[in-house]
This record gives C-alpha cells, sequence and structure tokens, in this order.
C-alpha cells in the first residue's frame, strides 16, 4: 500500500516510521525546501517515547534529549504550589524527554531516509489539492523551485501539514481561523545556570498570560554548571488585541523581553541572562482550533495539529501526535480495505484527542495554578493530585494505561508483488 503523507515535520516523519514498519510505501511531502534544526524545546511523554522506542529510536532519543524528573509548578515568588514525579521516577517503564524540536525534526528525517530510501522524503513540495481516483487518491503539488505542477497518486492520503493545514481545509471548506486566546508565548534558548536540581520542568504563574516555563534540553556541564535552558514567557495583550494574521513568530528584542521578564520575582532564574543570553526570542500566538466531527473521509485522512491542534497545557500535543501515527499504521495492517481502517483511526482516536484538546482550554493540569492563584496558596495534595491524574486519565496517560496497554507494532507486510 502506498501513501502519501503531507508535512515533514514531526508527526509527518513518525508517520513514514510508523506506515514502514508495519510495511507500507509511505512518501513525505513537505514545502520546506529544507529540513533543518530550528525550534525551541518540545516534551516527549512517556506514552510518546514508548511508541518512538518501539519504532528503535531508544538510542537517537537517549543521546538527543534530556529526561526531566519532576514538574514543579511554583507561584509568582518561587513558592512551591505542586511537584510531581515523571517519566522513570514516576514509575514509568519509558522516560520523558526534554529535547530541541529542531533536533528532534532532524534525528526523524534521519531515521527515515535510512529504513525508507534518500527518496522517501521530497522537499519543496506545496500542497494544493487532492482528488479520489479509481482505487486510489491523487494529491497536487506546487514543486516550489520548478513552479511546475507534480501530482503523487497513492492509495492513501494523510494530512500531517499542521495547524494551517491545506488538507484540512479541503476537508472541512467552511472552518474558520485557528482560535487565539489573546495570549502570545515569548519563546527562547539561553544558556543559563541549573534551575533547582537540574532535571525539573518549573511552571510558575496561575492563569495564561501570566506564566513562566522552564527546563533544560541540553547539559554537557556537572552538577551546578549551566545548561540550555528552554524558556518560555506568556504575555496577554488585552481581549481587544486582533488575532495575528499568521502563526509564525515575530521576534522579540531582548530589551522587550527584558522588561516582560522583570516582574518575576523567581530566586534561581537571572532574567537577564535569559533576555541577553538567548540569540532569538520569537513571540508566537497561543492557537488552537474547534475538535472535528470527523477526520476520515474515504481515503483521506489527518493527525498531529492538523487534526487536533491544542493549547500546550499538559506537554500534550506533539505526544499525541505521535501516538496518532502508530494507531493509523496499526489499524491500516488490520484492514484490507483502507476506507474502512481510516474510519475505525477516526473512532479510536478522534474522541480522546478531542477531549484533550478541550481539556486545555479550561487549562489541563495546569488549573493546579489557577486554583492555587485564587485560594492564595498551595491546594490541599488531594486536590492537586485528583487534577492532575484525571488529566493523566483522558490523555490515556496514566502509568498504568501506558505500562500496560498492548503494542500497536504490528508484523510487517511482506512487499506487494503488484508493485
Amino acid at each position: 500500500m502506498r501513501v502519501t503523507v503531507v508535512g515533514g515535520g514531526i508527526a509527518g516523519l513518525t508517520c513514514a516510521l510508523s506506515l514502514h514498519a508495519a510495511g507500507f510505501e509511505p512518501l513525505v511531502c513537505e514545502a520546506a525546501r529544507t529540513v533543518e534544526a530550528i525550534g525551541v524545546g518540545i516534551n516527549l511523554l512517556p506514552h510518546a517515547v514508548r511508541e518512538l522506542s518501539e519504532l528503535g529510536l531508544d538510542g537517537e532519543l537517549a543521546t538527543a534529549g534530556l529526561p526531566p524528573r519532576r514538574l514543579s509548578y511554583h507561584d509568582r515568588t518561587g513558592g512551591v504550589v505542586w511537584e510531581e514525579p515523571l517519566g522513570r521516577t514516576a514509575g514509568y517503564r519509558w522516560p520523558q524527554y526534554s529535547v530541541h524540536r529542531g533536533r528532534l525534526q532532524v534525528l526523524l528525517l534521519a531515521a527515515v531516509r535510512e529504513r525508507l530510501g534518500p527518496d522517501s522524503v521530497r522537499t519543496g513540495l506545496l500542497f494544493r489539492r487532492f482528488e479520489e481516483t479509481p482505487g486510489g487518491v491523487r494529491a497536487h503539488f506546487l514543486d516550489r523551485s520548478s513552479g511546475l505542477p507534480v501530482a503523487e497518486d497513492a492509495d492513501v492520503l494523510v494530512g500531517a501539514d499542521g495547524i494551517d493545514s491545506a488538507v484540512r481545509a479541503q476537508l472541512h471548506p467552511d472552518e474558520t481561523a485557528p482560535r487565539w486566546n489573546g495570549v502570545h508565548m515569548w519563546r527562547g534558548l539561553a544558556p543559563h545556570p541549573h534551575v533547582l536540581d537540574g532535571r525539573s520542568i518549573v511552571v510558575a504563574g496561575g492563569t495564561p498570560g501570566e506564566k513562566f516555563v522552564a527546563y533544560p534540553i541540553e547539559d554537557a556541564a556537572a552538577a551546578g554548571g549551566e545548561a540550555l535552558l528552554n524558556w518560555v514567557l506568556e504575555v496577554r495583550h488585552g481581549p481587544q488585541a486582533p488575532l495575528p494574521s499568521g502563526t509564525g513568530g515575530r521576534r522579540v528584542t531582548a530589551a522587550e523581553a527584558r522588561a516582560g521578564l522583570s516582574s518575576w520575582n523567581l530566586p534561581w532564574i537571572a532574567p537577564g541572562t535569559l533576555a541577553e543570553r538567548s540569540p532569538a526570542i520569537f513571540e508566537y500566538p497561543m492557537l488552537d482550533r474547534d475538535p472535528l466531527p470527523r477526520w476520515s473521509f474515504g481515503r483521506v485522512t489527518l493527525l498531529g495539529d492538523a487534526a487536533h491542534p491544542m493549547f500546550p497545557m499538559g506537554m500534550n500535543g506533539g505526544s499525541q501526535s505521535v501516538v496518532d501515527t502508530r494507531v493509523l499504521a496499526w489499524c491500516l495492517a488490520r484492514d484490507n480495505d483502507p476506507v474502512a481502517a481510516l474510519r475505525r483511526y477516526d473512532r479510536m482516536r478522534r474522541p480522546t484527542v478531542n477531549a484533550v484538546v478541550l481539556a486545555n482550554r479550561t487549562l489541563g493540569p495546569e488549573e493546579i495554578l489557577a486554583r492555587a492563584e485564587a485560594h492564595g496558596g498551595a491546594l490541599p495534595a488531594g486536590q492537586a493530585e485528583a487534577i492532575a491524574t484525571g488529566y493523566r486519565k483522558l490523555a490515556g496517560a496514566t502509568v498504568a494505561q501506558v505500562n500496560t496497554h498492548p503494542s500497536w507494532t504490528v508484523p510487517r507486510r511482506a512487499p506487494d508483488p503488484a508493485r
């Protein structure tokens, strides 16, 4: 079975690896002319690390990322609101990883090209539209180098082209622009002395627009030295601010960042260091989209941010995208009819991830911070634990769910002799 995957980001590349592992023939078509190690940090939660490990990438992940040991919620002055262990420290059989997004994407690209061949990822192809054909689907692209049209025929088309997905737009032509909550995220990377134990994810503040996040993604130093710190400052421009005209990032000056960080009194963060030592600081709007009633239409489906863009509470967007790819490959391998397989994938994944999208709108696990701010101090441990556990259960990410779920790995199909 041939599958055209639109989008060569983390979701699209993982999709190619998952499909190949199940014996299919994926082709990834990416609009960018080159895939480069750009971006900032991302967290891969244990339910995603399990899937990537079963694809044989555990060694590469261990080299590329850092396993955080705890999540630490604080108020604006650094007072502890709630803490919990992460990854193997929490009892998972797989770690959690904090990793540079671009480094992860390049790692996945190398794995795809090594396993599927150098021509398995074609760059510079801008998706235009698709049409179903007798027994298949044809995707139309514009070659950005030559300016010529390109058509790719396959048995299945997967839209993994992000929050502004053109595949999604054709499936749901009446959908409006992404939903903005009025918050911008200033994101940067800077060398910084270890924060707390050097392996913590710190989230401070309260409601969206009043939060600061920091965690290390690279650390070659001894204890007490410097690590490469991923940091995010949320700023709210008010309910009357216009919706940004795109999802790309405006560059924030060091002076702006210094002023924005100056109101935070966190004893283990040096605001000036972050502002001055970040080579680039970018501003991104916090966006999601309303959950869809349907992802799969005939031989076409969606996954990742094309299917379920979500606010970043709970660090779940990228991890859910990884799980999407594995379930999709499992469904296609279980059914000789790709249309029926895509319907099954839709039924299995969409309700769960739609629920996570909606939970993130109401702060997800970071409800703990908002309630603590309103309460004037830390919540009783039982209340905080109930919020955190309820969110993990909703996302299919409790220790028991991740450790005991049957594997999505399927026996590899033999190549189709008719191809």
